[in-house]
């Protein structure tokens, strides 16, 4: 299904309107969906809303969409496709999101959304919405069907539970029917469905995705998970490893779904790898890490993780194993003492002749990769060869 020539040059005259008004059209289109479908306010992140988030980057794919409806095969789609997977999104959801999205630009902009526009407009989520139905199932078939594999949510028992700084405890899951476990390649993650009562007395279903953050293994799935600060107890922000850190226990059971996520490293490729983490940005690239450690052992990986000080540093037996190998260059900063991770400080981590070469992985908070990705490319990465993991919705870096 392609779209008619018309439809194209109609979108294409929306760009303009959409870089003033998209924000206001996807805030206005989030509240009115779950005014009128409050169920799938169990699969969307209270707090991405709340924070306007979601509403910023749902705004930003309608505007690239916009920008490439000709050329649609250039938007990388997998990012979502792999998120929709994880959060159970499903080929019936796409109309009630194609009906309020329709519905929220007609009344952001009023008479300026004319038959035309709005004809366009459905013509092309059509298509988008198709080749994600498309792409969704493939995954959904390959997932399932892999050794160890499942759809949806599968039950799980919580095996153990380590604190791994002050702020971050690694909690292990074991499947509760003992049959095996899918593997997964480094960097991807895994998601948790969490009832919780609000405050109200309503009963949501909060989802998170988490980083896997150990060798792939057979019997176990890790993830290492930040205690976050709520402002206050009805405050989504935290809600979710608040509980996890206080109230989920070694025995209890758990809901998740299967491993996810496009941010992998090619474990069939030699180049050099530069791991940059910030924070418990360090749980994907530990992954990577330890795998890249005990499968290519011969590959060359610089590792430099940024904490705020020693109690606050996750994993340091772990970080100080890989080093003891000799075979991963470890570098620890400690923002406190050591001040943020700068250029000039890069330039003492890596190895310049390999720089054209080297594929790099960044992740922590948007600023601080933000800082990082601009020092790599004036130090001469390319940028095809930078890749980076945000822990929220998808923003730019």
């Amino acid at each position: 299904m392609s779209l008619s020539q018309q439809s194209i040059s109609i979108i294409k005259a929306t760009v303009p309107v959409l870089q003033v008004h998209g924000v206001n059209i996807t805030t206005t289109f989030y509240r009115n969906m779950f005014k009128a479908n409050p169920q799938l306010l169990n699969i969307f992140n209270h707090s991405n809303q709340r924070e306007g988030k979601q509403q910023n980057a749902l705004a930003n794919t309608v505007l690239q969409a916009a920008i490439h409806i000709d050329k649609l095969n250039e938007l990388n789609l997998a990012p979502i496709v792999h998120k929709h997977v994880a959060l159970g999104v499903l080929p019936e959801h796409y109309p009630i999101v194609g009906t309020n999205l329709l519905g929220a630009i007609k009344e952001v902009l009023q008479d300026a959304a004319t038959d035309e526009i709005l004809g366009a407009w459905g013509e092309a989520y059509g298509v988008i919405a198709q080749a994600f139905i498309d792409a969704e199932a493939a995954l959904y078939k390959v997932t399932e069907e892999q050794i160890g594999g499942w759809r949806d949510t599968r039950e799980f028992i919580v095996d153990r539970k380590v604190e791994e700084s002050s702020n971050i405890i690694s909690f292990y899951f074991k499947p509760a029917d003992g049959k095996p476990i899918a593997t997964y390649i480094p960097g991807q993650y895994i998601t948790i469905k969490v009832p919780l009562t609000l405050e109200n007395g309503e009963q949501r279903t909060h989802i998170r995705h988490y980083s896997l953050s150990d060798t792939p293994s057979e019997q176990y799935y890790r993830i290492s998970v930040k205690k976050e600060d709520a402002l206050k107890k009805s405050d989504p922000n935290g809600v979710v490893s608040n509980h996890l850190h206080a109230n989920v226990k070694v025995g209890d059971k758990v809901l998740l779904s299967p491993p996810a996520g496009d941010y992998v490293v090619d474990q069939l490729s030699s180049n050099p790898i530069l791991l940059v983490s910030g924070g418990v940005g360090i749980t994907p690239l530990l992954s990577m890490a330890k795998a890249t450690l005990a499968k290519q052992p011969e590959r060359e990986v610089t590792f430099v993780h940024s904490s705020k000080n020693k109690q606050y540093q996750p994993f340091a037996n772990e970080l100080s194993q890989l080093e003891k190998s000799n075979k991963v260059k470890v570098s620890t900063v400690h923002s406190e003492t050591d001040g943020q991770i700068t250029k000039d400080k890069l330039e003492k981590f890596i190895n310049p002749s390999q720089i054209k070469d080297t594929k790099v992985f960044i992740c922590g908070p948007v600023s601080f990769m933000s800082a990082i990705n601009k020092q790599l490319i004036e130090l001469g990465y390319p940028k095809e060869n930078i890749s980076y993991e945000i822990f929220g919705p998808l923003t730019n870096v």
